[in-house]
């Protein structure tokens, strides 16, 4: 009799609990269609969309607003979904922010389900993932909401180069809101739907009178192309959340384990004719380093980071014999490849993220040298250029650069040089260093020879080739071991795996110290 009644009992429990599982589950649907009737996806469909499927596990789905911030009927979960799952086999964690709940608004519960959730994913070493669209801290909840914040600021900090934290803005994003993602290594936005401000256009209006769109003041293409505060946009929230899944590839799951290995297809001693007929006999003509970067990884692909803003420079993941590996360089299709502040900034981002996740450095260089110009003096080209050269010096993994054409003055040594830790370091035959051009340097040395030559043009071209002959070559440089070796450009993807293998077992240590000092 007792069994029987104990059974009764647990029936009903049960019976309770299958009952809240299918109220909750009409709810979201009717939430769902609501996001429908915006062009937007709920807060669980994209979760859905971004793991594998039938991986998620939901935490917290019963916790509810704590009774300061909505009216009317509590609903489960309080504006966002978390919980983990699996990208490819591999364990991740992840929010979604429910927009048709308060707004997706963060209050107490909502900050602490978040927290909960990069406190597992700290703790397991394994990727977060936030998927943005939320009205920013619930008003009604006052200081609550702002500790909220503050508590999830500080875990990001805290997993800062422990953990890859991505954040995907398929929504509003706004005020305090904003500053978690900007944290994070990288931003993905969908275009027309995700936008990031500290102030809307309202504020702005009242205090300065301008007068800004929600789109042109935080939207996909501003901060893709002007701000450089977002790494990638979409059209859809699909490819954005696939965009994720080809992220997470090149990275590992934390800073203890290696990026992940792919079996590779394409010939690790396949090379290629045509880099040697890639850089153009004149010295000023442009060519796409694309078009040396493709012939060079593992079939052709590269998975650019940043592509919109500072081009000419380039930042990208890409793989050599199935490893994982960073790319900068810079780009002669673009302002000559030349060095300026967002492009010193761009870069220095990333090798710090390469180096903080164990994915070796691939740089190859053809930089005139840094961008002249009051404007950039002013603005702090000399902080924001040492930025570069500090985040090489202070990478500990792999690094191997390639000299393609030419390396002039400061640059030449910002960029990868020996002197900053590359460990291979090649030149192609028509890789030139020197502290400037042949022209700028002839008309320094030999000043008054050209203003004594009865024909100072055709003597100032004469001398600019004696002195490249002399002094720009880059067996100069190889016989002073800078350079380890002048290769044949058809041999790099060649010589690059080697030398990545070669390093596979590298070990390096920076001097004890609580952190550097990077010039911010």
């Amino acid at each position: 009799m007792a069994t029987a009644r104990k059974r009764t009992r647990t029936r009903s429990k049960l019976d309770e609990l299958l009952a809240l599982k299918e109220k909750a589950q009409a709810e979201d649907a009717k939430r769902a269609e609501a996001q429908h009737g915006r062009g937007k996806l709920s807060a669980r469909e994209r979760i859905a969309k971004l793991l594998d499927p039938g991986t998620f596990e939901e935490v917290d789905p019963f916790v509810i607003d704590r009774g300061t911030g909505l009216e009317g009927p509590k609903v489960s979960g309080d504006a966002v979904v978390t919980g983990y799952g699996k990208v490819d086999g591999r364990l991740i964690f992840a929010f979604s922010q429910d927009f048709t709940v308060a707004g997706g608004s963060l209050a107490e519960a909502h900050g602490q389900k978040i927290c909960k959730i990069m406190d597992m994913a700290l703790q397991n070493g394994a990727p977060l993932v936030g998927i943005n669209d939320g009205a920013g801290a619930r008003i009604q909840e006052g200081v609550v909401g702002l500790a909220g914040y503050g508590d999830i600021f500080y875990r990001n900090v805290m997993a800062s180069g422990v953990i890859p934290q991505i954040s995907c803005i398929i929504g509003p994003c706004a005020g305090g809101a904003s500053y978690s993602p900007a944290i994070t290594d990288f931003i993905l936005m969908v275009k027309n739907v995700g936008r990031m401000f500290i102030t809307g256009p309202n504020v702005i209006r009242e205090v300065t009178g301008e007068e800004v769109s929600l789109e042109d003041l935080g939207g996909a293409a501003v901060h893709t192309t002007r701000s450089g505060v977002a790494h990638f946009s979409f059209d859809s929230e699909e490819e954005c959340l696939n965009a994720v899944r080809r992220l997470i590839s090149f990275l590992p799951s934390n800073n203890m384990d290696d990026p992940p290995y792919r079996e590779p297809v394409d010939d690790p001693k396949r090379m290629d004719e045509e880099l040697n007929h890639l850089v153009p006999d004149e010295p000023n003509k442009a060519y796409d380093m694309k078009d040396v970067l493709v012939r060079v990884v593992d079939d052709g692909d590269l998975l650019e980071v940043m592509e919109l803003y500072a081009p000419n420079i380039i930042t990208a993941f890409a793989r050599m014999n199935g490893r994982p590996v960073g790319i900068v360089a810079n780009q002669p299709a673009t302002l000559a490849g030349v060095l300026d502040i967002n492009a010193s900034v761009k870069a220095s981002r990333f090798v710090r993220i390469c180096d903080s996740f164990n994915v070796p450095i691939l740089t190859f260089v053809d930089v005139p040298g840094f961008m002249p110009g009051t404007d950039q003096e002013y603005a702090g080209i000399i902080r924001h250029g040492a930025k570069l050269l500090y985040a090489y010096a202070e990478a500990t993994v792999p690094k191997v650069t390639v000299l393609t054409r030419k390396a002039y003055g400061g640059a030449y040594v910002v960029m990868g040089s020996r002197q900053l830790g590359a460990d291979a370091y090649y030149a192609w035959p028509t890789g030139e260093v020197a502290v400037m051009g042949s022209e700028g340097a002839v008309e320094i040395i030999y000043r008054r020879e050209l203003e004594q030559a009865a024909d100072p043009k055709a003597e100032k071209i004469k001398l600019a080739q004696e002195f490249k002959t002399k002094f720009a070559h880059p067996y100069i440089a190889a016989g002073r071991g800078d350079l380890d070796d002048v290769i044949e450009p058809k041999e790099t993807r060649l010589r690059i795996i080697r030398s990545l293998e070669m390093l596979q077992g590298k070990r390096a240590k920076l001097p004890p110290k609580k952190h550097g000092n990077i010039p911010l």
